[in-house]
């Protein structure tokens, strides 16, 4: 099964230059044509798994990778999609973050710090059904560091290429403050309503 390439409507974003949206959203196509292809040498080799064997274990490392970056970012660019709406006080997601970690601003900080570790990654907002509970997760190289299973709620995209064009490559707070800035706090919501049920 080949996966297809998704278009996003994004607008126009305030500290996140089209230019840099142009190049992101270049690798995440990068990422759905290497999955597919990925997808496909496996099979080939498949036809002789004791002669390729060691060929088809380096692939099947490299195609966790292309697929969870493939995934996150469908998750990230539709956090633009509409225009930049604030999480109401007194949503149900309000409420929920505001239980587990004192405010929604008190979560919001939670997300900063974890995007501001050292390294490529991901900044990941989990909630756990199970509890009723947040987690904030780092996921380095996208496919390690995963809460496995947990629904992402929040994924900020925190490589070099998300910040690097429009701050260098000491500027990844002020792209994180865009793009809280921008975000769309009703596609959150959503997801959370989805899941938390």
């Amino acid at each position: 099964m080949n996966y297809e390439i998704k278009k996003f409507e994004l607008p126009e974003l305030d500290g996140i230059s089209k230019e840099s949206v142009a190049q992101h959203i270049g690798l995440y196509e990068a990422y759905v044509k290497n999955f597919n292809a990925v997808s496909a040498a496996i099979e080939d080799l498949l036809k002789d798994p004791e002669k390729n064997a060691l060929a088809i274990a380096e692939l099947r490392r490299r195609h966790s990778f292309e697929f969870d970056g493939m995934k996150l970012h469908e998750l990230y660019f539709p956090q633009f999609e509409g225009a930049p709406t604030p999480l109401p006080e007194g949503s149900t997601l309000a409420q929920a973050l505001a239980k587990h970690w004192g405010s929604v601003d008190a979560a919001i900080a939670r997300m900063r710090q974890t995007g501001m570790m050292r390294g490529p990654g991901w900044s990941i907002l989990y909630y756990n059904q199970e509890t009723r509970a947040f987690h904030m997760g780092f996921v380095e190289e996208q496919h390690q560091g995963h809460f496995a299973t947990l629904p992402i709620i929040v994924a900020l995209d925190v490589w070099e290429h998300a910040f690097l064009l429009d701050y260098g490559a000491s500027g990844k707070a002020k792209y994180i403050d865009a793009f809280f800035k921008n975000i769309n706090w009703s596609v959150i919501e959503q997801r959370f309503a989805a899941v938390a049920k």
